[in-house]
Parts: structure tokens; sequence; C-alpha cells
């Protein structure tokens, strides 16, 4: 169980770069994900949690962005490229994967933003998510909140 936690945390940080890159170089999934299976970043990460994740995120980043934007406080342009893609794949995980407790999601991306992004972005990133679980995981939010 252990092991499965780090290998997923491990795959959550090189999502994180791989949606950044592609948000920067609007690159193709196909070579983004064999330049990350090449190059040793995936070592020890849950390689079809990575995969899986990649592959949803980048062909549904349109409904993704629907989700976000009436959560926002900004236009998506505006927003940091990193908070953006921490904020993308944050969305998709609450969305799609109700097999990870929605707390687990938030945490594992907060802590991303803190790792990679701007000085306070985990917080704009945290304050966001905990919004979006409100509308997509309202059973088990109202349940902790009970």
């Amino acid at each position: 169980m252990k092991s499965n936690v780090w290998a997923r945390r491990r795959a959550r940080r090189a999502l994180v770069q791989a949606v950044y890159q592609w948000q920067m170089a609007d690159g193709d999934l196909v070579r983004i994900e064999a330049d990350f299976l090449s190059s040793g970043s995936l070592d020890k990460a849950d390689v079809e949690f990575f995969r899986e994740l990649l592959g949803a995120t980048l062909t549904n980043v349109g409904a993704l962005d629907e989700q976000l934007l009436p959560l926002l406080d900004r236009e998506l342009s505006s927003l940091d490229q990193i908070e953006l893609a921490v904020l993308r794949l944050g969305a998709l995980e609450l969305k799609d994967r109700i097999d990870i407790p929605y707390r687990v999601v938030i945490s594992e991306y907060v802590e991303l933003a803190k790792t990679f992004g701007a000085e306070d972005g985990h917080k704009y990133v945290n304050g966001v998510l905990d919004k979006l679980a409100l509308t997509l995981r309202p059973l088990e939010t109202s349940s902790e909140r009970v």
C-alpha cells in the first residue's frame, strides 16, 4: 500500500511537468509521453496512472477548463502555467478518480503547487480545488462536514 502511494506521488510530479510542457510548447501527447518514459522521469512511478491521467487531461482540457472557470477570479490566460497544470490535473482526478479520496487529491496537488509554483500559488490551488470538490464530490464532502 505504502509503495503505491509513493509511486502515484512520483507519477503526479511527472504529470505536472508533462502538462506544463504541453501547455508551453503545445506538444504532442504521444511524444511527451514517450519523452517521459525514456528519460527516467518515471522510475519508481506508477506508469499506468501517469499514462491514464496524462491522456485524459490533454484530451479533455476544454471540459476541465469549463469546470474550473466559474471558480476562478481571473481568466485562464492570467494563471501561472504551473498552477494551471496543477488545477487541470486536480480537476481530472476529482472528476474521474473517485477511488481516491478528495482530500488526498487536493493535498497532493497543493504540495506540487508548493514545489513547482509561485510563492503563494498553493493557496490559490487549494481554494479552487476545495470549491471544485464540493461540486464534483458532494456526497463525500458533505459527509465529512457533518
